[in-house]
């Protein structure tokens, strides 16, 4: 095949983009209708081969840019969480501000000396849903909700002169009643905050893991001292591709896949367990462009040299957004068309015809 200058190739677009009075930005895309895709043998010479140099801006002749394939793969951009993700926290470093007043469920360390060797007083103890701590049946319970620990530790100790007079009692806050809230799996909801429990919650879209972390400590610290927290997503949901398959006249399906950053023509096609019988060889990648760039992304696809031949230049990478579109089989489509267009006719012929032969059957055997 004779390869084609960079003036060939850009004087295809220009006339392509007036032939479809549009003005194309030149800017590596191409305007394509769907009307001239079905055999796309020219669409197809225009994507530069391997080994093949264009000139740059400067008359140097360097490789061209391609769009990322099978064995030429980009990693993709930092993860920015969108709704609904699935993140994961979990709390390193959460120490309530002083003064704190202990809560219902907050698990206190108490250690009491000396105890009776049958009734040690010595390991966590969790704040009951009635705001008391449970001893154990030998000393009882006390109430120590809205108690600081000092003032708890004093409590206990009052409770404890009855039976251990000058007792000494230690009390620590082992693990907050928040802390469970925190540490979870939490959805990003659709108003792009995640939820934090009986702290509130804080707003993430459009972060980063970085970006994400750094705002959720912000935000702890109107609570807690130097709060420190891990985040991971659990479940990446807002990035996807989508294969549109068409349905030969019958109703289009869309198959929505999620990203996984390795994701190829492949790899989409096998998904949605390959081609159909409704599906011809003609597909196409086309890809999302922002308002007024001017013109559609569109990468056709070699079915035979990808499947056959083993060729990678059009098993493309695919990105969030891509919809990997699999044209119907034509034949198909017009024996569905002509169907569709005669059923009607056929379903009066049907009906016409039965209604004679019931009559003249009437008549022969009825004495009509």
């Amino acid at each position: 095949m004779k390869s084609r200058t960079l003036a060939d190739v850009v004087g295809v677009w220009c006339w392509r983009a007036i032939a479809y009075g549009g003005m194309a930005a030149l800017c590596g895309c191409t305007t394509l209708s769907t009307q001239v895709l079905p055999w796309q043998e020219e669409e197809l010479s225009m994507v530069p081969h391997e080994g093949t140099l264009v000139p740059d801006e400067n008359g140097n002749l360097v490789a061209p840019l391609r769009p990322p394939a099978e064995l030429a793969k980009v990693s993709l951009p930092e993860y920015r969480l969108e709704p609904p993700d699935v993140l994961i926290l979990n709390a390193t470093r959460l120490v309530p501000k002083s003064p704190y007043f202990l809560q219902t469920l907050d698990i206190l360390q108490i250690q009491a000396l000396p105890t009776p060797a049958e009734a040690p007083i010595a390991g966590s103890f969790q704040i009951e849903p009635t705001g008391m701590v449970n001893l154990g049946p030998t000393y009882g319970a006390v109430r120590v909700v809205d108690l600081t620990p000092a003032e708890a530790q004093a409590a206990i100790a009052k409770q404890l002169d009855r039976q251990i007079p000058n007792a000494q009692v230690s009390v620590s806050i082992l693990q907050l009643s928040g802390q469970e809230q925190i540490a979870n799996e939490h959805l990003v909801g659709p108003d792009g905050t995640v939820t934090l429990g009986s702290y509130g919650s804080v707003y993430v879209a459009g972060m980063t893991k970085a970006e994400a972390k750094a705002a959720i400590e912000q935000y702890l610290a109107k609570f807690l001292d130097r709060p420190e927290v891990s985040l991971d997503v659990f479940a990446y949901n807002s990035k996807a591709f989508y294969v549109v398959r068409e349905g030969a006249g019958f109703g289009d399906s869309v198959t929505r896949q999620p990203i996984t950053g390795n994701d190829t023509v492949l790899d989409a096609i096998a998904s949605v367990g390959g081609l159909d019988r409704v599906a011809s060889r003609r597909m196409w990648i086309a890809r999302p462009t922002h308002p007024g760039a001017g013109c559609d992304q569109i990468l056709p696809i070699d079915w035979d040299s990808m499947v056959q031949g083993g060729s990678a230049a059009t098993n493309y990478q695919l990105l969030p957004g891509d919809r990997l579109f699999i044209a119907e089989d034509r034949w198909l489509a017009v024996d569905g068309f002509v169907g569709k267009l005669t059923q009607p006719f056929e379903r009066v012929l049907g009906f016409s015809l039965l209604g004679s032969q019931t009559v003249q059957n009437l008549q022969r055997f009825g004495g009509f």
